[in-house]
């Protein structure tokens, strides 16, 4: 019996290792060349019909049976299916709702009676409701980076799946005069890695609480075969993006192979001395990426390996400083958006990160024992502090010099982050502003500025953090989940610059997600201490809150803690830690 057992063991052992391989009819394919996904696919009925083109019932009839669980498959029975017909002029459609923001595409499944093949539909996906309404073209609409208006032909009795993109809402219109067909389901394919929520984090603030994980889901549909920026526009790996992004990586999911790997890309695709993506600072933020997962990791066999790139781009970075002290970087001078044309700013912002990146450069120099580049890291410190830059009236200049210690957080805080509310804030830099905000010990005002600031998206029907976000947009305005109404302002298409202008501005950016790490970091209070999280310090700053849980990945484990605020303005700390961590309670 106990021999049975064990053969059987090793069949199941055999039959699941081998689902992860190719038929042995492949046997002589180049493993290099087969590309596994780390990404699972689920599919989502329909939660509501948001609008249809029919308000007669003579064109579309059906529509509810939508929103009835999907199965994938067709089959030869008659029921009452979802009709649409188009007369001799008119073309109808409807748009269907997902609940919430995911990436993936759709799956349509006809089913008896059509013609064959059944005939042709236009998709339109849309991070809005408005945006499934448009054309490309207008306001900025565009199949740039992922298909989001297309036409496609559908099977009689069959199965189609399509598109790649970031949406919540879909549109379907049936094509062509007098066309006609009968549509078992229509459900979103939804394409995800299938990873838990290891962190957490619970206030008696539900709108702080929404907050921190909106920003967590909006990384987390980011983490795709590699670490995107966004899931509708542009779908790629920038590396100045990748460090808010990880930071939540950090605080809610911990490891994840998804950031070496995307920090490798990044590595490989600008060989020295290209500037990653051709901006100088996102190769800074390669540096500063480094440091912080180190920090948090403590996978020293993956720093080892960035050691050439590492040592290479530290040394051009110094070639940079001129006999003043002042940084002369070249590529493209780019802080973020919303500061790209004010120089002064920009320059403050690059004297910032040069001081950062030498920084953290010389801590990771020293881990790696290369004695003569750490001392090259540190002269180029001592070059750089004898420039202070002004902070030119920009909450993303004051936020850096205050971070790399060129001006005090105090006065940073005081002369310009704290001024005029959330206005000039940005969905990207506006992490470093908390932090800065943080750091002058104005952990309120930090607070208010995320319910104010990330709150506004959520008030608009937002479930994903956005690529740019200013506060004067909420005058007037139309939630971005239901059609715009007369007199009110369509957020989508009215707003957005540079890269982003209106249906072309992507709604779930994963740089967006700052408030997430911040809230870990500064409210709950987890800050790493060690390496690898062998020591952690826990020192809540709760503000009005009363009190505050929640829980933080390292890789010996969990950490839990829970903070309650006592009658006398006291916190109360209880926590429980992983065996491998020491805890410092401040």
């Amino acid at each position: 019996m106990k021999k049975k057992s064990i053969i059987l063991s090793l069949l199941l052992v055999l039959c699941f290792t081998g689902m992860a391989q190719l038929p042995p009819v492949f046997k002589n394919q180049d493993p290099g060349k087969v590309r596994s996904t780390s990404l699972v696919r689920k599919n989502l009925t329909p939660e509501r019909i948001v609008w249809s083109s029919d308000t007669t019932g003579n064109y579309i009839r059906n529509a509810e049976s939508l929103l009835n669980p999907s199965t994938g498959q067709a089959d030869l029975s008659f029921g009452e299916f979802f009709t649409i017909q188009n007369d001799e002029e008119t073309q109808h459609g409807i748009i269907l709702d997902f609940g919430r923001e995911i990436q993936g595409g759709i799956e349509i499944v006809t089913t008896r009676g059509n013609l064959s093949p059944a005939g042709k539909v236009r998709i339109r996906f849309g991070e809005s409701v408005a945006e499934t309404m448009c054309d490309v073209g207008e306001n900025g609409a565009t199949n740039d980076h992922a298909m989001r208006d297309f036409e496609v032909t559908l099977p009689t009795m069959g199965r189609l799946e399509v598109g790649e993109s970031g949406f919540r809402f879909v549109r379907v219109d049936l094509v062509g005069p007098n066309a006609k067909i009968l549509i078992k389901e229509i459900s979103a394919s939804f394409r995800y890695r299938d990873i838990p929520y290891l962190g957490s984090f619970a206030s008696n603030d539900e709108q702080l609480n929404n907050i921190w994980m909106t920003g967590a889901y909006t990384v987390h549909l980011n983490m795709n075969e590699y670490l995107l920026d966004g899931i509708k526009r542009d779908r790629l790996v920038w590396a100045g993006d990748m460090h808010p992004e990880m930071m939540t990586i950090n605080s809610v999911f911990g490891y994840n192979d998804v950031v070496p790997k995307s920090l490798d890309f990044a590595r490989d695709q600008y060989p020295l001395p290209n500037w990653m993506n051709d901006i100088s600072s996102y190769s800074m933020w390669w540096i500063l990426l480094q440091q912080e997962w180190y920090k948090s990791q403590g996978d020293f066999e993956y720093l080892a390996k960035q050691e050439e790139y590492l040592v290479g781009i530290l040394n051009q970075l110094a070639k940079h400083i001129d006999e003043d002290g002042k940084e002369t970087l070249d590529g493209m001078r780019f802080l973020d958006w919303p500061s790209s044309e004010n120089e002064a700013a920009i320059h403050a912002g690059l004297q910032s990160m040069m001081v950062m990146s030498f920084e953290a450069g010389a801590e990771l120099c020293s881990l790696l024992d290369i004695p003569e580049t750490r001392e090259m890291c540190l002269q180029s410190i001592e070059k750089l502090k004898k420039h202070i830059p002004d902070m030119a009236g920009s909450k993303q200049a004051a936020a850096l010099l205050a971070m790399s210690g060129l001006i005090s957080p105090e006065k940073a805080n005081s002369e310009v982050l704290a001024k005029d509310g959330v206005h000039k804030m940005s969905t990207f830099y506006g992490y470093y502003m908390l932090i800065a905000r943080a750091m002058a010990g104005d952990y309120q005002g930090a607070i208010d500025n995320i319910r104010e600031y990330w709150g506004a998206m959520l008030d608009l029907g937002a479930t994903t953090f956005w690529e740019d976000f200013d506060i004067s947009w909420m005058e007037n305005a139309a939630r971005i989940d239901e059609l715009v109404p007369e007199g009110k302002v369509n957020v989508h298409a009215t707003y957005g610059g540079y890269c982003y202008e209106g249906y072309r501005h992507s709604f779930c950016h994963g740089w967006a997600s700052g408030p997430t790490a911040w809230l870990t970091q500064y409210v709950l209070g987890i800050n790493v201490v060690e390496t690898g999280c062998k020591t952690i310090k826990i020192s809540p700053h709760l503000g009005d809150l009363e009190w505050v849980k929640g829980t933080y990945p390292t890789p010996m484990g969990i950490l839990s803690v829970e903070h309650k605020k006592m009658p006398d303005g006291s916190v109360q700390t209880k926590y429980t830690e992983p065996d491998g961590v020491k805890i410092i309670l401040e």
